[in-house]
């Protein structure tokens, strides 16, 4: 179980806010394969405030997508609490505060992992949140912004200063972004130095990778990112995993279709069948991972409707799983 505040779920899987990726189906379906905390896209305070009809639409939630968190940006305290205002109007159970996103257009604005250069500011902008909402705060860091400044210690022990119930921390510097070789030991320092609880994040891959940050730095919680991605298996494989010690075999081609159609339909229905097929695009070649269908995925980059990508869906369970472990 992780308990974050008041909110309390039965797993200590956490699917991670993801931009242009976590939307309502995507969130729905993983839900269904065990995830039980989940956050929205990160959506910036600012766009929030001027009432962006995309960034209004990222707000959408189903009485089945809950426990759910909603992930902010910003660097300025006053648009921020505006943002809050307009958030109270929805039934979000964690407000969490992105300090941690590294794309560069974001950082130069002095946002995301940004403010990682800044503690004083960003321990500010968290007393800021936790004085203007009702529902437990939490924050997401990255180790620091280079290997010269790892600060993941300083920063953690900030924001538990300023009221921040929860903190996810990703075991890389700004500056790796997603690449090289995940801290273990910086992560492990945090959840030492934290009486609140700690997720990590960083490679949680596979249901090893998972228990293996788990193991390695005493967290009480993993948040699953790209390890989601055409792999909504992973919370279910991780969890029996995690209790039995045992990999359940991976899911057969025709389970990979079915749960392909499932979300495409979900797909169109939140966003109308153009968008929702070219937004299904990127999960058709995420879901085809591990099957010889090279040009399958090469096509799917070109359906624009319902009816080319069910035909794609149906000819890919006629393909074989070239990798079936899930190791």
């Amino acid at each position: 179980m992780l308990s974050i505040g008041n909110v309390t779920v039965t797993s200590s899987l956490v699917l991670a806010p993801l931009a242009g990726i976590s939307d309502l189906p995507f969130r729905l379906i993983n839900r269904s394969f065990g995830c039980g905390l989940a956050f929205t896209e990160m959506i910036s305070a600012s766009s929030l405030v001027r009432k962006s009809k995309n960034t209004l639409k990222m707000l959408s939630a189903t009485i089945d997508d809950r426990p759910l968190g909603v992930q902010i940006l910003g660097n300025d305290s006053e648009i921020i609490k505006r943002a809050l205002d307009l958030i109270s109007e929805y039934a979000f159970d964690i407000i969490d505060f992105n300090a941690a996103c590294p794309v560069s257009k974001v950082v130069s604005m002095g946002k995301g992992a940004g403010l990682l250069r800044d503690p004083v500011k960003l321990q500010n902008l968290l007393n800021a949140i936790v004085k203007n909402t009702c529902v437990p705060v939490t924050v997401k860091i990255r180790s620091g912004f280079d290997e010269t400044s790892v600060n993941a210690v300083e920063i953690a022990l900030r924001a538990q200063d300023a009221g921040v119930q929860g903190l996810f921390i990703h075991g890389r510097t700004k500056m790796q972004g997603y690449s090289g070789s995940v801290d273990y030991n910086i992560i492990r320092e945090v959840k030492k130095s934290l009486k609140i609880p700690v997720i990590a994040s960083g490679d949680a891959l596979t249901p090893i990778l998972v228990k293996k940050l788990f193991d390695e730095t005493g967290c009480n919680g993993v948040a699953i990112a790209r390890g989601a991605f055409g792999n909504p298996w992973i919370f279910h494989e991780t969890t029996n995993y995690m209790k039995n010690k045992t990999l359940p075999p991976r899911p057969a081609v025709y389970e990979i279709a079915r749960t392909m159609k499932k979300h495409l339909a979900m797909n169109i229905e939140f966003h109308g069948e153009k968008t929702g097929v070219m937004l299904f695009r990127k999960f058709f070649a995420w879901y085809a991972r591990g099957i010889a269908a090279k040009r399958l995925k090469v096509r799917a980059f070109k359906a624009g409707i319902h009816d080319e990508m069910l035909q794609l869906i149906d000819e890919l369970q006629t393909f074989e799983r070239i990798s079936p472990d899930n190791s």
